[in-house]
């Protein structure tokens, strides 16, 4: 019986030898491998040395090829000159060979790398972005366009940044120098899509550099609103109508906001004889704190000056200021407005010719031609309709002397009222009042037709009260925060907000209740004067120019004298429907040391005494109708 052979795996001896030699193969690569790592660890720091060494060469030659060929000598004989020095300071090799190992570990440590640009859902943004731009960015023949439709967001968008939601914060973008930036329908488009595609609800800022052709798109906060009325550190003749961004000016004003103190950009309006926009025009919708803006201004008025207010709408708002010190009325009916208006034109005229007379005779104007004047008129259009009803004359008739002459005469015209009576303000106050406030909710064509220049934001659905936007002559459009200040008198707004306007009203001069004084003038020659019942005081509220008000309070021939060609002289109480008799009305008050005609009732409403030539005295309660003279 034959024998079966034994398999070849046992008999051949190579397959074990090969498996042998695979196992000290392994083996001697393991320990390779292990001394390599160890020899890395000790030979680490001059492997940083030498990588840092060579950095900091290829850096030197970098900069040594950047540098002008007239340049080369003075650098290397600096270098030269170094080396010198420290071969020949003791220890000095030594300490510079320490410092090219120093600077050479630094330079060769290993950075780890950051991970920069934009994740997929951020790309996936401004892709989408890119594509919509592309209809408004290209044209046809274009050889390189900037913008297709198969084009990459990575050559156009030089600058981008995210939120925490990951909708876009600010981006930079390049548009052609084709395109037409300078026409507002063409920005208007631009912005309308990127106001789209970036997200709605927010207010961005368009910033256009058509000399670089490029468009940052900023997302902007949230202006202040818990700034209320307070006393702000501003010269005379400088008033603050609210806050705005931190970049668009100059100036910053230390403001209280609850419990803390911070510094707030202002707008500053100034007003005076070197003005270019000495008047003011606000326009809004009801509610939207046009009436908190006019409040404002006339408790920063009254620290200089006197002031007149006009409360078209009857609603009582300005009842606080009724009595007080520098407040010469506040009138809410259309006889008591008309009154009071055209003294106020008939003050102005004679602030002029009096300040002209003082001119012409070498001395300075007047001391009550320079007190500052203010005429806060609020909804004027609502009193228009009362006179076409009644047949009378509308009041702005009376605000075109105080608006056309006003800056050389310290007299001021704000002018307040809503969007749907705005084609009813009078020619004068469109055309002089070049300082201009929008508030509330407003498209762009609404502000470009009051502001006379779009706004570089987007408009928000909804917006605080007091929010807007202001121009101040042709300065650029600006957001506006108006200061929170209420109605004193209005138990409805917080206690903190009334007392704090409560605290910047001036002393009363005239009972709580109302009861005040009327002052009735008649013609009594060059000193034609009448008694203001609170002070004392005398005040000339005649239609001449210079009427008792010498520089020395004495009847001087250059300021004193009545006018010749003036056929009758006029006068108008100082009371009104309110009652605050305040001597500045008549702006030429001097002490007397008599006193006058007993006080009138606060009802008088107006009491206008006139005297025409014969001698003939006739008394017009709230008229505004002229007395025919006779002869």
């Amino acid at each position: 019986m034959a024998r079966r052979p034994l398999p070849r795996i046992l008999t051949d001896s190579a397959p074990l030898a090969r498996m042998t030699q695979s196992t000290s193969l392994a083996r001697g690569r393991e320990l390779a491998r292990t001394a390599a790592d160890s020899a890395c660890d000790v030979l680490h720091p001059l492997i940083t040395i030498g990588r840092g060494l060579r950095r900091l060469g290829a850096a030197g030659r970098g900069r040594w090829i950047d540098t002008p060929r007239e340049n080369r000598g003075p650098l290397a004989f600096f270098v030269g000159a170094c080396v010198l020095v420290m071969c020949l300071v003791p220890y000095g090799p030594l300490l510079a060979l320490i410092a090219v190992m120093g600077a050479g570990a630094w330079a060769g440590r290993e950075r780890t790398p950051v991970e920069t640009g934009p994740g997929e859902a951020e790309r996936e943004r401004l892709q989408a972005l890119y594509e919509a731009l592309v209809p408004y960015f290209s044209v046809e023949g274009d050889p390189s366009p900037l913008y297709a439709h198969d084009g990459g967001w990575e050559r156009v968008f030089t600058e981008h940044a995210f939120d925490d939601s990951g909708r876009i914060e600010r981006l930079q973008l390049k548009y052609p120098a084709y395109f037409t930036d300078g026409e507002d329908q063409s920005r208007v488009r631009i912005e309308q899509v990127l106001y789209a595609k970036a997200g709605r609800g927010r207010e961005y800022h368009f910033g256009w550099d058509e000399l670089a052709n490029q468009l940052t798109v900023t997302v902007l906060g949230a202006l202040p609103a818990d700034i209320g009325a307070q006393r702000f550190v501003t010269s005379p003749g400088e008033t603050v109508l609210g806050f705005t961004d931190a970049d668009a000016v100059q100036r910053t004003l230390p403001v209280t906001a609850g419990m803390e103190t911070r510094d707030a950009p202002p707008v500053v309006w100034r007003t005076g004889p070197r003005s270019t926009e000495p008047h003011l025009l606000v326009l809004g919708q009801p509610g939207t704190g046009a009436t908190t803006l006019l409040r404002s201004i006339a408790l920063q008025a009254l620290q200089h000056g006197d002031v007149l207010v006009i409360d078209g709408g009857g609603t009582g708002e300005y009842g606080a200021l009724s009595g007080r010190r520098g407040v010469l009325g506040v009138e809410s009916g259309l006889a008591g407005a008309l009154a009071t208006l055209e003294w106020a034109s008939h003050e102005t005229e004679r602030r002029l010719i009096a300040a002209n007379r003082a001119r012409q005779a070498g001395r300075p104007a007047p001391e009550d031609t320079r007190r500052p004047l203010w005429i806060l008129a609020d909804r004027p259009t609502a009193l228009a309709h009362v006179a076409v009803a009644e047949g009378r004359d509308d009041p702005q008739r009376w605000l075109q002397t105080p608006l056309r002459h006003g800056r050389a005469a310290h007299v001021t015209v704000v002018v307040a009222d809503q969007f749907e009576s705005a084609e009813l303000l009078s020619e004068p106050v469109r055309a002089h009042t070049k300082a201009r406030v929008v508030l509330g909710p407003a498209t762009a064509e609404e502000v470009r037709a009051v502001l006379g220049a779009p706004p570089h934001t987007t408009p928000t659905a909804s917006v605080p009260p007091g929010r807007g936007y202001v121009r101040l002559g042709s300065a650029p459009v600006l957001r506006l925060q108006v200061p929170a200040t209420p109605d004193p008198l209005d138990d409805t707004t917080g206690q903190a907000l009334r007392q704090a306007v409560l605290s910047l009203l001036p002393e009363r001069t005239v009972p709580a209740d109302g009861a005040g004084a009327a002052t009735t003038a008649t013609d009594g020659g060059p000193g034609d004067e009448g008694t203001s019942a609170d002070t004392g005081r005398r005040v000339n509220m005649s239609k001449s120019g210079g009427s008792g008000t010498g520089d020395s309070g004495t009847g001087d021939s250059g300021t004193g004298a009545p006018d010749a060609a003036e056929p009758h002289r006029e006068t108008v109480a100082a009371g009104g429907s309110t009652g605050a008799g305040d001597t500045a009305m008549a702006g030429a008050a001097r002490e007397a040391g008599k006193a006058g005609p007993p006080a009138e009732p606060v009802g008088a409403a107006g009491l206008r005494t006139r005297t025409v030539k014969g001698g003939e005295s006739r008394v017009v309660n709230g008229s505004v109708e002229a007395v025919p003279t006779e002869g």
